[in-house]
Formats: structure tokens, sequence, C-alpha cells
């Protein structure tokens, strides 16, 4: 590779990164803010003006807090654990497109990291790695509260990622293509997705829900129950890094869902990045606004809710789109 390209691509990578843990930092205060205007109260607006050196205040109140290793815990593992989850979720922004492909002062920029013909593939490893931080983590924190989190977090994962899979094999029937480049300029040329796959998108976004254990499928922490789950042990930097990879993908997976089913960058006037910002922003909104409304599940009806209910219609919906693709009424 030519020592330009390289460096070109080496910065994109961290002006991507920056960018995206900068929105984790203040998608924390818009939740806390947003969750507060919700339920009749102020959110954080004591640090700087409207709150805005809040997540600041945060992150040096989490960095001094004191560091350990609880007695009885595997003290390596317990450490990489975080960081498994960490770079699990940074990995998969490498095969998002923010954009198509431009010229600037003589140099091809692409709005990607990478355009990889197993892209969807890509994004499902990389989610399932992400998982195996939870689950190490709460295993080797040595506490049964701990490990009956990262055991709730395996199930849950294996439940719901079903359905997810089965949602997205519709969008790639139609496209013909597992790469998220090809999925972003199809929709761009004809129609985007969520006009023939609405249940899909639904299904996606419900277990993207659980993905993220975000309420109403946060059980592997369910603070009225096992106290804080997998991350009970953790202080400091690592239970920032885990709060981190939470948030982390939460934007990703708004991203993906906006790449698969919302047309991904396109839109009129305005450049294709602003607009994929934008639908991120609508989904994440979403997220914070479920939040604060629905109320946990009870953990057998979660169970039963992604085995009985969204896995058959997201079969129904598999088998619907493959008599549509074959027929020729899709594109």
């Amino acid at each position: 590779m030519p020592q330009e390209a390289l460096l070109t691509m080496i910065i994109q990578a961290i002006i991507v990164v920056v960018v995206v843990l900068s929105s984790f930092a203040y998608l924390t205060l818009l939740e806390r803010q947003l969750i507060g205007r919700f339920q009749a109260r102020r959110g954080p607006n004591r640090a700087g003006p409207f709150g805005l050196m809040q997540p600041l205040a945060d992150l040096g109140k989490l960095t001094f807090k004191e560091d350990f290793v609880p007695e009885g815990a595997n003290a390596t593992i317990f450490r990489l654990s975080p960081l498994i989850c960490v770079i699990a979720a940074v990995a998969t922004l490498s095969v998002i497109p923010f954009g198509g492909v431009h010229e600037i002062g003589g140099h091809t920029i692409t709005m990607y990291g990478a355009d990889l013909s197993v892209g969807v593939l890509f994004v499902f490893a990389m989610s399932s790695l992400g998982f195996y931080g939870l689950i190490l983590g709460g295993w080797a924190s040595g506490n049964k509260y701990s490990l009956l989190g990262a055991a709730r977090s395996a199930a849950q994962l294996v439940s719901y990622e079903v359905a997810m899979g089965l949602s997205i094999v519709g969008v790639v029937m139609i496209s013909q293509s597992l790469s998220l480049v090809d999925i972003a300029n199809d929709q761009a040329a004809h129609i985007w997705y969520i006009v023939y796959q609405p249940i899909g998108f639904i299904i996606f976004m419900i277990a993207a829900f659980a993905e993220t254990n975000r309420t109403p499928f946060d059980l592997g922490e369910a603070e009225s129950e096992l106290i804080a789950g997998y991350n009970l042990e953790y202080g400091s930097v690592k239970f920032a890094m885990f709060f981190l990879a939470e948030y982390t993908n939460m934007i990703i997976v708004s991203a993906i869902a906006a790449t698969l089913f919302l047309g991904g960058p396109d839109g009129p006037f305005l450049p294709g990045f602003i607009w994929l910002g934008i639908k991120i922003a609508v989904l994440l909104f979403v997220f914070i606004w479920v939040r604060a409304t629905v109320p946990r599940l009870r953990y057998d009806r979660l169970m039963k809710f992604g085995w009985k209910v969204l896995l058959p219609v997201a079969t129904a919906n598999l088998l619907l789109t493959a008599v549509i693709v074959g027929l020729g009424f899709a594109n």
C-alpha cells in the first residue's frame, strides 16, 4: 500500500474514533437531560453552561476512583474483559459507510474504513465478541451476582441474535450483497429498504435493545435484582470502559439500522455524513425514550418473547421476502 494511502486511512480512522467517542460522552448527557424532561424534572445542569461539562466531570470522577481487583477474582481476565468490549465496539466502525467517495485536493477520500465483501458478517462477529467481554467479566469477578448477570447476558445473546440475523437476511436477499457499502448504494439508487422490510426493521430494533443490554432488556445488569450484574465488581477506568462500550454500541447499532433500512448516508441537499448523523440521532432518541417509559421485562417473559414471538415473526418475514424477491417485486 502506498505511504500516502496508508496515511489517509490512519487519519480517517482517528477522526472516526474521536468523533464516536466524543459522541459517547455527550450521549450520556443527552440521555440524562431527556429522561429528566420525560419525568418532569431537570437533568444535570450544574457543571458548565447547560450542564455541558458534566461528561468531563463524570470522566474525572471515574478516573480518580480506586481501581482494585476483588479477592477471588481471575485478575488477568478481570482486567481484559472491559478492553474486549471496547475493541469489539470500535472495530465495527470500520465497515460503516458514512458517505460516498470524494476527491479532495487530488486525493480520493472514502467515507468508510473498509468495504468488506462480508461486512454484515463482520458486524455480527464483532457484536458476539463484545458479549464475550461481558460474560468473561461476570465470571472472572468471583461474585455470584456478577456470574448470574453474565449467564443472563449469554442466554439473551443466543435468544435475540437469531432473530436479528433473520431480519438482516431479508435485506441481503434484496441487495444481493453482504457489503454495507453496496447495501447503502443500492438504496440510494432505488428505494430505502424499510419500504420492503418494515417488519424486519421493527424486529431488528427490538433485537438491538437486547443486544445492547438496554431497557427493557437490561436483565444482565438488573439493579433491582442483581445490584449491577456483570459489572458489579468493576470501578474506576474499567467500569468506564464497560460504560463506553455500551453507549458506543448504541451508536453503532443505530448506524447499522440506518445503513440497512434507512438508506445510510442517502438524502437530499445535505452531505451524506450529516444525513447519517440525523438518522442515528433519531434512533438514539428512541433508545432513550424507551428507557424512560418502558419497564424491565421479567426474565422468563424475555425468553418467551424472543423464542415464541420474535423468532417466528422473523422467520415468516424472511419467507415472505423470499417470495417477493423470487417474483421480482423488489428492485
